[in-house]
């Protein structure tokens, strides 16, 4: 299961940043296309967090559609997966343009 080694990047991340405070919450941005599964991460970070400044922390999970562009009609479609085929003409040659993110948005921190 990679998520609970992505997990574990974001609490070094966060740590990391805190600055020896104790986080209250985390914002955290997990894209449709991104091969991540959010219920994963919320599992995973309960047992990764335990005895290090996040634990007991607040888990807010932002999920971000797959949108992508088509290169034949040139209109944003909307992307279940990757290589999904444009939803106004059909065709293949899309650009991703959202859902591919992963990323730790906010952090909170006690004063």
């Amino acid at each position: 299961m990679h998520e609970m080694s992505i997990t574990q990047g974001i609490i070094d991340l966060c740590q990391e940043h805190a600055c020896g405070r104790r986080i209250r919450s985390i914002d955290v941005e997990i894209g449709q296309l991104s091969s991540t599964v959010p219920e994963a991460i919320e599992f995973c970070f309960e047992a990764c967090s335990r005895e290090t400044l996040l634990e007991g922390a607040q888990l807010n999970i932002i999920r971000t559609a797959g949108i992508g562009q088509c290169l034949e009609c040139c209109r944003e479609t909307p992307l279940a997966e990757l290589y999904a085929p444009c939803q106004h003409c059909g065709g293949n040659r899309i650009t991703v343009v959202a859902g591919e993110e992963l990323r730790v948005r906010e952090i909170e921190v006690d004063d």
